[in-house]
């Protein structure tokens, strides 16, 4: 089994909406025995459910979601989950602060796993364009099931 944790600021936006579309894409690809969550780096949104331009997106593209409540990273999560996806460098930043030198070779930028190494996933919260920032996940998590598929 391998699990997979996404992270943003608030985990309303970003890495839920990675969540999601990871999920169909492994389900999609018939990949067995991948687990994902998401959570925050902050605690500003705790509990709140998927930001609505989140959830619009995901119906949009046809994406099957739940209702879920964001939740922090916990240093625990360094042994429950083999990869630790930030969605941008100051995402990275908390984490490596966050969990520590145990964490270091689990966490990356989800761009990392494209063409697009060391580039952020812009924040919807602040432009309002979940448009981008669905088709940036998506290219960053083509790229991670790709690699998951060479790695099985």
């Amino acid at each position: 089994m391998i699990s997979i944790l996404f992270v943003c600021h608030g985990n309303i936006c970003r890495s839920p909406m990675a969540e999601f579309v990871m999920k169909e894409l492994v389900r999609k690809s018939g990949l067995k025995d991948v687990y994902i969550e998401s959570a925050a780096t902050s605690t500003e949104e705790l509990g709140n459910d998927m930001h609505r331009g989140t959830k619009r997106k995901l119906r949009e593209e046809g994406i099957p979601f739940e209702r879920r409540g964001a939740r922090q990273v916990k240093r625990s999560d360094t042994d429950r989950f083999d990869l630790i996806i930030g969605m941008d460098s100051y995402n990275l930043r908390n984490l490596n602060r966050m969990l520590g030198g145990a964490a270091h070779d689990k966490i990356h930028l989800l761009l990392d796993f494209s063409d697009r190494r060391g580039e952020d996933i812009a924040d919807p919260w602040y432009s309002g364009d979940f448009d981008t920032t669905f088709d940036d996940i998506l290219e960053g998590c083509e790229g991670l099931l790709e690699y998951l598929l060479v790695k099985k």
